[in-house]
């Protein structure tokens, strides 16, 4: 695709971005919690016609926790509560790997986010990707995005001076994704 037809993304992290972050892992569809406030945010980032991608990490795969078919129903599940405040997800990129598989899709590495900026034709420098850890904010700014880190998952506010913050910290900092929306929107839509 031609530079001039790229265009920018909302890239989210799943778990502490989208829905509630599980002491474990969201195993099965009947455990996952919709956080409100974020099915508000996509609602918006869709209004403006901006793709949003969901770029996660889902080690419980590899560690035989649930199969690729669970987490597809997952995300069918996450899509029909998206679906309830007027929201959905444009598609779906998951790493299924552990560390130890040393693959390139696993963040911190960027390969979740330029697989999908290829296949959809994302303008990278116009994109941005929100997480709740400093793996997502690594990532992000290895895939050359603007970062968001939000408070709703795994970094809690009294963490924000933790050296692994310190070390990749985020271009925006916001309580939960609604709380940076309007940055958001900002970032992704100055590129026009």
């Amino acid at each position: 695709m031609s530079e001039k037809k790229a265009r920018p993304a909302v890239f989210l992290d799943r778990d502490g971005v989208i829905n509630v972050d599980p002491v474990e892992f969201v195993t099965r569809p009947e455990e996952l919690q919709l956080i409100p406030s974020s099915a508000e945010a996509i609602a918006r980032f869709n209004a403006t016609g901006v793709p949003v991608i969901v770029c996660s990490n889902q080690s419980g795969v590899a560690r035989g926790l649930y199969t690729m078919q669970t987490l597809a129903q997952i995300s069918q599940r996450l899509q029909e509560m998206l679906g309830e405040y007027g929201a959905h997800i444009d598609a779906f990129y998951y790493c299924p790997h552990d560390d130890a598989d040393n693959c390139d899709c696993r963040k911190p590495r960027p390969g979740l986010l330029l697989r999908a900026a290829q296949e959809h034709g994302i303008a990278l420098e116009h994109s941005v990707f929100v997480g709740d850890s400093w793996r997502d904010i690594m990532a992000g700014r290895a895939a050359g995005v603007k970062t968001v880190l939000v408070l709703s998952g795994h970094v809690k506010p009294e963490m924000l001076d933790s050296a692994e913050i310190k070390q990749h910290p985020p271009d925006h900092v916001a309580p939960d994704l609604q709380g940076a929306a309007e940055w958001i929107l900002h970032q992704v839509n100055s590129c026009e």
